[in-house]
């Protein structure tokens, strides 16, 4: 994914924080998710209009991992938002 690319999002899900970790709630689907670590992170800096570029360097600035790592793991894990429709991804 492109860094300029910006999010936005589908779905208003139901999040709760237990213990360190995010259960996430899609009532529509019935289905519920766990995040937990990075993709915490990432979950509390998805808004619209937040960039992907935005998201990996706040990452970089966290965790001990190097540029390509944390391009395929931020990009896996945005594809999987958007392959369940939580979010989509804006190219301009």
């Amino acid at each position: 994914m492109k860094k300029e690319a910006k999010i936005k999002l589908l779905k208003k899900l139901d999040v709760t924080d237990l213990a360190g970790e995010k259960v996430m709630i899609d009532f529509q689907s019935g289905k519920y998710f766990l995040l937990k670590g990075a993709a915490n992170d990432i979950w509390d800096m998805l808004d619209d209009g937040v960039s992907i570029g935005y998201i990996k360097e706040k990452l970089l600035e966290v965790y001990d991992i190097d540029g390509d790592t944390c391009n395929h793991a931020v990009d896996d894990f945005l594809e999987k938002l958007k392959k369940e429709q939580f979010i989509d991804v804006i190219y301009d």
